[in-house]
């Protein structure tokens, strides 16, 4: 099952392609969105790696992936659903790692959670994952009341190692997760709370 075009009211999700590269390339040329990521900008050449990276990690677990998230006015961000991965995460085909990195003046609208629910449903419904988890910096508080607005419960704070560490490290790292079953109750809350 290739990655599908996913949209929501306000947003048009679009697999990633190396037609985004340029975009991609803006938005982690901004240090401010990679405050809680690298702490500082990206250079081109780090930027088109990660890409490659990216589109090879995608292919692992069909229907998973990158998209490029856009409304009437653009390019609002990179809206992340990978197979999990890393040396804290598992190596399950059936876990799937929630992301979302916005342009800065896209901030504060909405989109984050607006895209991570069509995420979610995709993960559940069409590719029938058994667990989506979402990790960030503990100070990271945008990013965590995502997660919390989502109904994901938080399953763990912990101090990782870093090679260059960014203000708020020694705070440490966390990790929120919810499974089919849990998404599928949420929903149905919304639904009947109107």
């Amino acid at each position: 099952m290739p990655q599908p075009v996913l949209t929501t009211d306000r947003l048009r999700l679009e697999p990633l392609t190396d037609d985004h590269v340029e975009l991609e390339v803006a938005l982690d040329g901004d240090a401010e969105v990679l405050r809680y990521l690298w702490g500082r900008a990206r250079t081109r050449e780090e930027v088109v790696a990660s890409h490659a990276e990216r589109m090879a990690h995608a292919a692992r677990v069909d229907g998973l992936g990158f998209w490029m998230a856009f409304d009437g006015g653009g390019p609002v961000g990179l809206m992340m659903l990978p197979p999990a991965h890393g040396p804290d995460q598992p190596d399950d085909p059936t876990v799937c790692d929630l992301g979302y990195r916005l342009f800065r003046r896209r901030w504060g609208h909405g989109y984050a959670t607006e895209a991570s629910r069509a995420l979610l449903d995709h993960a559940f419904g069409t590719v029938g994952q058994r667990l989506v988890i979402a990790q960030t910096m503990a100070v990271n508080r945008p990013s965590r009341a995502v997660m919390e607005r989502l109904r994901m419960r938080h399953v763990r704070t912990w101090h990782g190692s870093w090679a260059e560490p960014v203000p708020g490290a020694e705070q440490g790292e966390v990790e929120y997760a919810i499974t089919p079953e849990e998404w599928a109750s949420r929903s149905r809350r919304v639904r009947l709370t109107g």
